[in-house]
């Protein structure tokens, strides 16, 4: 989701590195595509067309959007492709600025979260990561979840997969809090295909072969989600207590096995739990694209589709 310039990376990682532990090459960061976090916008030139709608214009569930929550994607934000793209499957979309309550809850089919904050971690990337949510919200939400509504939960890197891990937790859902990479270093982006079974067959996937993801985390799932995007060998989740800031000594752990996206059903309602947001929008940063308007990520937009319907209901 986040990753910084080529220049201010390598630099940093020089400095933060010796010549023995080295936790990422050089070599590798050398090759490390790149994006600066100030200059992710999202991008008016994505193809936000669909070619058979789920509902007739405005006819859809409503999509109720956090942004009551220090959200780093908002509805007329980096999420506003995502917004723009589910109008045009016929959902209707809001932006929510009120904290959650019952009442707040009512009015939607669909709640997404994306990368919610906890106010002391807004301009500071760093542990503790508290809770984005009240004890009172994480509990609202759960009840409305289990009466029948739908979540989409989105947590990125640390600090996101913090802030949001008393909400996952509710659902029996276990955050990592930290970067998810592919060892010995990152790169443009996480593939997950059919062909080696990192993309799992469901219902969302049926015709899919390959999703890509931006720089994430991980996390494990209960007995009853359905893992869709699973790590395979050779990933690690680096968890430092700072944001884009390694040594040689930050604990890691293996990633493999571990997911970065999973459905489930909860009562009489729908859950999907992701660990990367970029990939349901379309950014642009430099004229390099990443999310579902990326060059090598075709089959991105229709996988986001897919898991609205399923949260929708037009998809069982």
């Amino acid at each position: 989701m986040r990753i910084l310039r080529a220049e201010a990376w390598i630099a940093r990682m020089k400095r933060a590195m010796t010549d023995k532990g080295v936790v990422l090459t050089i070599a590798a960061l050398l090759a490390a595509p790149v994006f600066a976090a100030e200059e992710q916008l999202a991008d008016p030139a994505a193809d936000l067309s669909v070619a058979k709608p789920a509902y007739a214009k405005d006819a859809g569930p409503v999509v109720l959007i956090d942004e009551a929550h220090h959200n780093y994607h908002t509805i007329d934000g980096r999420f506003k492709p995502f917004a723009d793209l589910l109008r045009n499957d016929g959902f209707k979309l809001q932006g929510s600025q009120a904290p959650f309550t019952p009442a707040v809850l009512a009015r939607a089919k669909v709640l997404v979260v994306s990368n919610a904050l906890n106010q002391v971690n807004v301009d500071h990337w760093l542990l503790p990561t508290p809770s984005a949510f009240t004890d009172a919200e994480v509990a609202a939400v759960k009840a409305w979840v289990e009466q029948g509504g739908s979540l989409l939960l989105i947590a990125d890197h640390m600090p996101f997969a913090g802030a949001a891990q008393p909400l996952a937790k509710a659902f029996g859902f276990d955050f990592s809090n930290g970067f998810a990479f592919r060892m010995p270093g990152p790169r443009a982006g996480d593939p997950f295909t059919r062909a080696d079974n990192t993309l799992r067959d469901d219902v969302l996937t049926k015709d899919l072969t390959r999703i890509i993801t931006f720089t994430g985390s991980a996390f494990t799932a209960p007995p009853g989600a359905k893992p869709l995007l699973v790590f395979p060998q050779g990933y690690a989740v680096l968890l430092p207590k700072e944001a884009w800031t390694f040594s040689p000594a930050t604990p890691q752990e293996d990633a493999a096995g571990k997911l970065q996206g999973a459905v489930m059903a909860v009562g009489k309602g729908r859950l999907a739990v992701f660990g990367e947001g970029g990939m349901f929008t379309a950014q642009d940063s430099n004229g390099q694209k990443f999310g579902f308007n990326a060059p090598d990520a075709p089959e991105n937009k229709q996988f986001v589709l897919n898991v609205a319907r399923w949260l929708g209901g037009a998809i069982k």
